[in-house]
């Protein structure tokens, strides 16, 4: 049985806006059943540990799926999303693979947290498959691959584009453009239309767009440990 690290932030304010943020709901109950269809072992982690904040705009009726919809029947998955793991106890060497769900949360917590960026390191330096979709991606900024250059660099990624950022009214209020960072690190950023789902494999990571891309990013990581 394959054993799949799922983190979440544990991030929950939106810049200076008084509006509150978090993980995206999609992105996390698309690739938790993904993996959990697939018969993996699913352990759930965030840096604060417990209950990880979700979006509250991922709760809105136009933001739901089929994902989401079978997460609010499932006290099972809700039950352990109330109790994830705090990230500092977790060691690379018991997963086969790590997902990162985005929402905006991960730009102010997972993109600068030591404990994430160490585990990142680990999980590619062991050559296991990591994936991360939408915003999550900027969990990679400040990693670094094995020869010291930044993890990203002239790697195809992806991640949420200038545009959506634009469409979401929220370019002034993160504290960076994922697109941007991914470009200045040397990454060989790609993106498609905006809200399609879009995802890049290089090697043995793997990177969705935006929430709709969450369902492939997670089918492309499976097919990794195939």
């Amino acid at each position: 049985m394959k054993k799949i690290l799922i983190v979440l932030t544990s991030h929950d304010r939106l810049g200076d806006t008084g509006h509150k943020t978090g993980f995206w709901l999609e992105e996390f109950a698309a690739p938790y059943y993904v993996f959990k269809d697939a018969g993996a072992l699913v352990t759930l982690a965030s840096p604060a540990g417990g209950q990880p904040p979700l979006d509250p705009k991922s709760d809105e009726v136009g933001a739901q799926t089929p994902a989401t919809e079978r997460f609010r029947k499932d006290p099972d998955a809700q039950k352990q999303l109330a109790a994830t793991v705090p990230l500092a106890s977790v060691d690379a060497a018991d997963f086969d693979a790590v997902f990162y769900p985005g929402g905006h949360g991960p730009l102010w917590d997972l993109v600068k947290d030591a404990t994430s960026i160490a585990l990142i390191e680990s999980i590619v330096r062991a050559g296991k498959p990591l994936g991360l979709v939408c915003h999550a991606p900027a969990a990679l900024i400040h990693a670094r691959a094995a020869n010291g250059r930044p993890l990203v660099a002239s790697r195809k990624v992806t991640g949420f584009s200038n545009s959506e950022e634009a469409a979401v009214g929220l370019t002034d209020v993160v504290p960076f453009l994922i697109e941007d960072e991914f470009r200045r690190l040397g990454g060989d950023y790609t993106k498609g239309a905006d809200w399609q789902s879009h995802v890049e494999t290089d090697g043995r990571l793997v990177t969705g767009q935006n929430p709709a891309s969450s369902e492939g990013a997670a089918e492309a990581l499976l097919s990794l440990l195939a």
